[in-house]
């Protein structure tokens, strides 16, 4: 059986005007639920900088990480994993969102705070905890 640990994901909030760009995801634990780009921590990799490549693998786009918002501490004993999953603001530098890796997203949207309660069903875990908690760093990203 392997060794149960905690692991370090990072969801990178991705802001144009009110609104924040999320991917649905697919291939992966919580397929179909829509969440923020973003992935694991690599080791000597800090959340910023994990933010940054994530982004860019999974859309394309050239993003500087600006501030941590919080972390979510998200357990999901139905796959027998538990995550840290901490929240990073970016700015924009250059690019266009798009699918670029279309094994682990298969739509993009972008969706004020609001409009993504409003969905709080069809949100992946740590997203739906992270707006829940942190009402006030999600207010309007």
């Amino acid at each position: 059986m392997p060794e149960k640990q905690v692991r370090v994901g990072v969801a990178a909030v991705v802001p144009d005007g009110d609104s924040w760009l999320v991917l649905r995801r697919r291939g992966a634990h919580g397929a179909g639920t829509w969440g923020l780009p973003g992935g694991h921590q690599e080791f000597g990799e800090s959340p910023e900088a994990t933010a940054e490549r994530e982004v860019a693998e999974e859309t394309g786009l050239t993003m500087r990480a600006v501030e941590r918002l919080g972390v979510t501490d998200d357990p999901m004993p139905e796959i027998g994993r538990h995550y840290l999953t901490v929240f990073v603001r970016c700015a924009l530098v250059a690019g266009e969102a798009r699918i670029a890796e279309p094994d682990k997203a298969d739509d993009l949207a972008w969706l004020t705070p609001a409009e993504l309660r409003a969905r709080r069903d069809e949100l992946f875990a740590p997203l739906r905890r992270f707006l829940d908690a942190a009402p006030a760093a999600a207010a309007g990203g």
